[in-house]
């Protein structure tokens, strides 16, 4: 599986928005999803003109949810 491929997975199609980074259902963090997609073809600008896009996810248990892409935390 591609996460850049240029067209949408099926699987995404399926996706709920959720408010906070990581799995609606299980509270999974993103790095313990089983597929992911970045809709890097139609990019959000924000206020300050910088670039945010839509990352999706199909979690271990088989919810499948999207973040925007500047909503991720920092990693340590």
């Amino acid at each position: 599986m591609d996460a850049f491929a240029p067209i949408p997975p099926q699987w995404t199609k399926q996706a709920t928005h959720a408010n906070e980074f990581c799995c609606p259902r299980c509270r999974s963090g993103s790095r313990e999803a089983e597929r992911v997609w970045l809709n890097r073809r139609s990019p959000v600008f924000t206020e300050n003109n910088r670039r945010k896009w839509q990352e999706f996810y199909q979690c271990q248990c088989s919810c499948v949810w999207w973040a925007w892409s500047n909503d991720r935390p920092p990693q340590i």
